[in-house]
């Protein structure tokens, strides 16, 4: 995924830091098998705490809607599944 959908009119109200954050995550995250994925965000989570990242529930529906739409059927099969992670937690 290209960093286009950060160009999207409805995150302009989310920080441009926090969405170089998430940018940088869809990078390191595009080549992660489904084994990796618990581990990669239990990191990201701690990252996001040490940096003081810290997203609404608002901000994560707008970023997840947006990411949708500029991503390949693999990504939003890995969205999916993040997503789904986080709503059972």
């Amino acid at each position: 995924m290209t960093n286009e959908w950060m160009q999207d009119e409805s995150l302009q109200n989310i920080d441009p830091y926090k969405l170089e954050f998430l940018q940088a995550l869809v990078f390191e995250s595009s080549n992660l098998r489904k084994e990796q994925l618990l581990p990669f965000l239990m990191a990201v989570a701690r990252r996001g705490q040490e940096k003081k990242v810290t997203f609404s529930d608002e901000e994560i529906s707008t970023i997840a809607a947006v990411l949708k739409k500029h991503a390949t059927p693999e990504e939003l099969s890995k969205m999916d599944k993040i997503l789904s992670m986080r709503a059972r937690s």
